[in-house]
């Protein structure tokens, strides 16, 4: 698994886990709704920044976002 991809199944886990639509992530984080669909599908990679502002919108750390994404990188080497 590629880290694009990790961070694209991280991003859903957490946005799931608030029960956010891609549309209400989108909304709280001043980010557009497509954007976010390109990240979850891991076709484009974050800046901090913008790792920073989804973190911010689903009232998580950062660091929540970047460990879920090495949890699943992890996983996938054992497998």
């Amino acid at each position: 698994m590629k880290p694009a991809n990790a961070f694209g199944q991280a991003l859903k886990h957490f946005r799931a886990r608030q029960n956010f639509s891609q549309e209400r992530l989108s909304q709280e984080s001043s980010l557009d709704r497509s954007y976010i669909s390109l990240l979850e599908r891991g076709l484009r990679q974050p800046s901090l920044t913008t790792l920073l502002q989804l973190a911010e919108a689903l009232k998580i750390p950062a660091s929540d976002l970047i460990l879920k994404v090495e949890e699943l990188l992890n996983e996938n080497h054992k497998g």
